[in-house]
């Protein structure tokens, strides 16, 4: 397995990982948040596809800084109902570690193919990861603090 086939497999797998994360949530903000987490993992996913094929890739589609007002006003919908427990924060704090692997994953990659082109679109694509493991720090410290705000009006 080459390593444009391989990041499709890990661009895949993200995707589904976020899908499933979407499916379990019971916050319709935090359900679009990783629906759309999942939507740029497809996105990384084709433009390896493209590559593997030595077809011209567009990145222009390829900035989740894009999206974050959307994102933190999809997680304001449902701040007052926010109350989750330590074991589902722990799967957004394993989605920040993947994306981490991914990042670092990807700058090694990066080094190891032979086109100019090739190179830079590992190194975009491992900046977005880096974007992606930031959104989910910040949504992590957005529920914690709104999980103390609701803690601390109970007494």
């Amino acid at each position: 397995m080459n390593a444009y086939e391989y990041a499709m497999k890990i661009e895949k797998d993200g995707e589904e990982y976020y899908r499933e994360l979407a499916k379990l949530s019971p916050y319709t903000g935090l359900r679009n948040v990783f629906t759309i987490l999942a939507d740029e993992e497809v996105k990384h996913y084709n433009i390896f596809k493209e590559l593997l094929h030595h077809h011209k890739v567009d990145l222009t589609d390829l900035d989740i800084n894009l999206k974050k007002e959307t994102i933190f006003n999809e997680l304001n919908e449902d701040k007052d109902k926010l109350n989750l427990d330590l074991k589902e924060i722990e799967f957004y704090k394993d989605a920040i570690s993947v994306e981490e692997g991914l990042e670092s994953f990807y700058l090694k990659k990066a080094n190891e193919v032979d086109s100019q082109t090739d190179r830079e679109i590992f190194i975009q694509i491992s900046k977005e990861e880096a974007k992606h493991k930031i959104l989910l720090e910040n949504i992590i410290t957005f529920i914690q603090e709104n999980n103390n705000k609701v803690a601390s009006a109970e007494f």
